[in-house]
């Protein structure tokens, strides 16, 4: 690509991020950038111009949870195509606030560059964010977000939307008697809002349909033995459900070793090895993909672009989507092994023959 053609291309790309493109526009701003030298007279990325080093730091509530492998690798890679140190990865490893709290308080003394925040408690990060706003440092809700607070914007799934939409999936599944779902932090604003989506859903359209919460807590080692207990208290259980990473991984197990398939209905949230293996062998009927890599990768970028621009380009609330993943799509999931969906594989991943049709717009 002539120098030219590459300055254009990313020229577009950011006037397209700038008016709210969101998600689809990182993958434009990445062509564009790789499509350039890697380094021009600007003296930065691509054609941009020299910056410093900037910090930037994730706050995270399950520090070492699987599923957020791809969001750590997702920010590292978005690090390094803009020629930024790999961003801080800090927090709490089990759910702790006052410890994420605490870290929040270290980046803003600390004087960082931007701070990526799960906002899954409703008051703890409301003064941290003011007092980073107040120091010029942007700060990006992924994950989870939280009424009454400040972030720049959101990147992450509509929590209680896709807690709906699973609730009438389920009532495809089962009218009547009781399901249990799992939920690994009940109240916490990174599931709490899919439990009440799933809840609300079955009233409408299944009200014959209890819905009993199983809390596994917050340590993915433990939620096997919880999924467990609770349904060895309830085999007369219809569904065996879950709105976490490692509560669906554990329901799947469960089912498998129990040879449950076929007995009883299951699906839950997220792409672990356990879990996609479970929608393959039919242990589970579904798990929904909320795309983990790209709530690494777009705060990253949003923040690099907020503070080049001097805050003219804002970031965008970013929904980073809603897919259901059943034996009719897994496939690819599972050969491909994928860094995008926490696998080993980081080399190109070949395009289908055909993109199957997604949903009209509205």
């Amino acid at each position: 690509m002539s120098d030219e053609k590459a300055a254009t291309s990313r020229r577009a790309a950011l006037k397209f991020l700038g008016a709210g493109g969101g998600a689809v526009a990182a993958s434009a701003l990445l062509t564009a950038c790789n499509g350039a030298q890697p380094q021009s007279s600007g003296g930065g990325a691509g054609a941009f111009p020299s910056t410093p080093a900037w910090r930037f730091t994730f706050i995270n509530h399950v520090t070492t949870n699987s599923f957020f492998v791809p969001t750590k690798t997702g920010m590292t890679d978005a690090a390094k195509l803009l020629g930024l140190p790999d961003p801080q990865w800090t927090g709490s490893t089990e759910g702790n606030v006052s410890e994420m709290a605490n870290a929040f308080s270290t980046a803003v003394n600390g004087n960082v560059d931007g701070i990526a925040i799960a906002l899954t408690d409703n008051n703890a990060f409301v003064e941290p964010t003011k007092a980073a706003l107040a120091k010029g440092i942007p700060v990006i809700a992924y994950n989870a977000t939280a009424p009454g607070n400040y972030p720049l914007t959101y990147v992450g799934q509509d929590l209680y939307t896709s807690g709906f939409q699973m609730g009438q999936r389920i009532a495809k599944d089962i009218t009547s008697g009781l399901i249990l779902v799992g939920i690994s932090q009940p109240g916490g604003n990174n599931v709490q809002p899919r439990l009440n989506g799933i809840t609300d859903a079955l009233k409408q359209v299944a009200p014959g349909v209890t819905v009993q919460s199983v809390n596994t807590g917050a340590e993915q080692a433990n939620e096997l033995n919880a999924i467990t207990a609770a349904y060895d208290g309830h085999t007369d259980a219809k569904g065996l459900y879950a709105v976490d990473a490692g509560s669906t991984a554990s329901i799947a197990q469960l089912i498998s070793n129990r040879a449950l398939q076929g007995k009883i209905h299951a699906g839950g949230y997220d792409t672990l090895s356990d879990t996609l293996k479970g929608v393959q062998s039919g242990a589970l009927d579904f798990t929904i993909d909320q795309s983990a890599y790209l709530q690494g990768f777009l705060p990253v970028l949003y923040m690099y672009l907020y503070r080049l621009s001097g805050t003219l380009v804002s970031p965008p609330v970013t929904d980073t989507g809603l897919t259901f993943v059943t034996k009719d799509n897994v496939g690819p999931y599972v050969s491909a092994n994928s860094k995008f969906e926490g696998g080993s594989n980081t080399a190109l991943i070949d395009m289908p023959k055909s993109i199957p049709l997604p949903a009209a717009t509205a």
